[in-house]
């Protein structure tokens, strides 16, 4: 199958907006919850109704500090309750919320509010507020910039407080599905970040139609936490749907203690990235070495990736039942308790999971529903589903969304949710489509039953000197999910064999040398351990069981540093930049061939 087209099962009309969404869940239950947040160190709900009055509250202070219909509005700050806030605030006053990443460099932040021409900026702290003021002298259309640590939601309510409600009324009235509702600018794997238009249709008929689509995950009565940033796309669409599903919606603002949070809020379902879901399973292998049950744990894995795999084909014997009901008390239990013991799904986006992750967390009964979308697809074009799961893929379209694969390859989108296109960059928009279809970039294939599997990046395919064409992404998500690997960067672009540069993850090394029995050391010192490097061999010598042998990593190195969003070398979304990596590193990629002729 090369094309599939899955039709809408609901249609909003023209005139509506993402202000509807909210109002819709307002006049549904104004007293139910629709967020918790955490007041004095315990979570507290707010409902529909208050939620509104404080959107209401805020927005105001946005017109009586100038904010226009259609102005650029910058929110800069960590995944918190005052971001969904200032979002729906700035949709009621009728302008556009413009995302900037909390990591970003003074010159990234200059871009942008240059280019979206930001008419003002709300950010977490006084620090980002002061590199935000370094973009003015460059920036002319920029105004106040307001801090949230200092007061930002206070300052905004108060200067509001003379505005009439009708003229809240009116702006939330002024935008239809097809008006711009956010800008939100791509990680820039490659060159400067290109701003994509999202239209309220986009979030709006996209969020009605995966409600509906998937009602088991998203509908009344669910709990989500988000973690993962808001500036990105995929939990700011989330957050649109934790809305439009009627699920209470709450904040986490550090990756790093986000089991803390999920023990406290018990979400029934979990939105996360692959690497979150490999660093739940070596944190548990690893606390189970301390404990001395490593194979307790080992056995555990085994089972339960087979019961999982049983599924898909007849189901599991017996005997196997039996197994998996005792590691079920002895393991599983104590792994979906950490998570808040409620949670039975999860989403997984921005990257493939893998197989083998894919059936142990579904084998101890956290089903994660892989799903594949960008952000000029307002995060998700398919996902898999609870009755309709098939492991590796990424699912089915989701209704009002059309994909095929053009003839080499590329996956190509259409439907309601493909932006509008970039702002400001209309020779950029022209070449991202084809004939009215998005161009991904993405390779992929759509078996018989219309389920869409990734294969690829069409721009990051190597190209051997013997002409054999190698996709990076599945040897690198491979050798990525074993506990002592941070990032792997695989190379070999016009060399005689594919050869791979890893960097050692800081936070799982400490636990490995522990369970096996080796002196602390940092990762500098690790890189050239014979044990460790034996551990590495072997991760690489199952990633390559998953390819040809002209496909297969021939030689690898260590770095003695790691790849980080501060450092340059990750997007905010940890996908690695591929050509600033290159460019950097060709002394080391260089160091991988001087010998080749035992390789040839």
């Amino acid at each position: 199958m090369d094309e599939i087209t899955v039709p809408p099962l609901v249609e909003l009309p023209a005139t509506s907006n993402l202000n509807d969404v909210l109002a819709t869940r307002v006049a549904q239950d104004p007293a139910g919850t629709v967020i918790e947040r955490v007041v004095d160190g315990r979570w507290e709900a707010l409902s529909a109704g208050a939620f509104d009055a404080e959107v209401v509250a805020v927005a105001k202070g946005l017109v009586a500090l100038g904010v226009e219909p259609g102005d650029p509005v910058g929110i800069m700050s960590r995944t918190r309750y005052e971001w969904t806030l200032l979002d729906f605030a700035v949709w009621a006053a009728g302008a556009v919320p413009v995302p900037v990443y909390e990591t970003s460099s003074a010159e990234q932040v200059e871009w942008i509010v240059t280019d979206a021409g930001v008419r003002l900026l709300v950010a977490e702290t006084s620090e980002l507020a002061e590199l935000v003021e370094k973009a003015r002298p460059a920036a002319p259309t920029l105004g106040e910039v307001l801090s949230i640590e200092d007061g930002a939601v206070d300052r905004l309510v108060a200067a509001g407080a003379d505005v009439d409600d009708a003229e809240i009324a009116r702006r939330r009235a002024l935008a239809g599905l097809d008006d711009v509702a956010t800008i939100i600018y791509t990680s820039g794997t490659t060159g400067r970040p290109k701003g994509a238009q999202l239209t309220h249709g986009n979030f709006a008929s996209l969020a009605a139609n995966a409600v509906v689509a998937v009602p088991e995950v998203f509908s009344a009565g669910g709990r989500t936490l988000l973690f993962l940033p808001l500036a990105h796309v995929f939990a700011r669409f989330i957050e649109v749907l934790a809305i439009s599903g009627g699920t209470v919606l709450g904040h986490w603002d550090n990756l790093k203690t986000v089991t803390e949070g999920l023990g406290a809020f018990r979400p029934t379902y979990i939105l996360a990235v692959p690497r979150v879901f490999e660093k739940v399973y070596n944190s548990a292998e690893q606390k189970a070495a301390a404990g001395g049950k490593l194979k307790i744990f080992h056995w555990a894995t085994a089972t339960a990736i087979a019961w999982s795999r049983a599924q898909d084909t007849g189901g599991p014997s017996f005997w196997l039942n039996v197994q998996h009901a005792v590691a079920g008390r002895l393991v599983y239990g104590k792994l979906l308790a950490a998570l808040g013991g409620q949670a039975r799904y999860a989403v997984s986006g921005g990257g493939p999971l893998g197989e083998r992750l894919g059936h142990f967390f579904r084998g101890i009964g956290l089903t994660v529903l892989e799903g594949y979308g960008l952000t000029e697809s307002t995060a998700p074009t398919s996902v898999n589903r609870p009755g309709a799961n098939r492991i590796g893929s990424v699912g089915l379209q989701l209704p009002g969304c059309s994909a095929r694969l053009a003839a080499d390859g590329e996956i190509q989108l259409k439907g309601i949710q493909v932006f509008r296109g970039y702002h400001n960059n209309a020779e950029a928009t022209a070449e991202s489509f084809d004939d009215g279809w998005f161009r991904t970039g993405d390779l992929g294939t759509i078996d018989d039953d219309g389920f869409l599997a990734i294969t690829g990046r069409k721009k990051e395919i190597i190209v051997t000197a013997g002409g054999k064409n190698v996709a990076p992404a599945m040897l690198e998500d491979r050798i990525r999910a074993h506990a002592l690997v941070s990032q792997c960067v695989v190379v070999g672009d016009n060399r005689p064999f594919i050869g791979a540069l890893i960097t050692l993850d800081a936070e799982g090394l400490p636990g490995w040398l522990k369970m096996h029995g080796k002196p602390e050391m940092t990762p500098a010192q690790a890189k050239d351990d014979a044990d460790v490097l034996a551990a590495l061999d072997s991760a690489v010598t199952r990633a390559n069981e998953a390819v040809s042998k002209a496909e297969s990593i021939r030689k690898f190195s260590v770095l003695p540093g790691d790849l980080t969003v501060e450092n340059g070398y990750l997007t905010p979304k940890q996908s690695v930049r591929r050509h600033v990596f290159v460019a950097d590193f060709a002394t080391e990629i260089d160091e991988l061939y001087r010998d080749t002729r035992s390789k040839d």
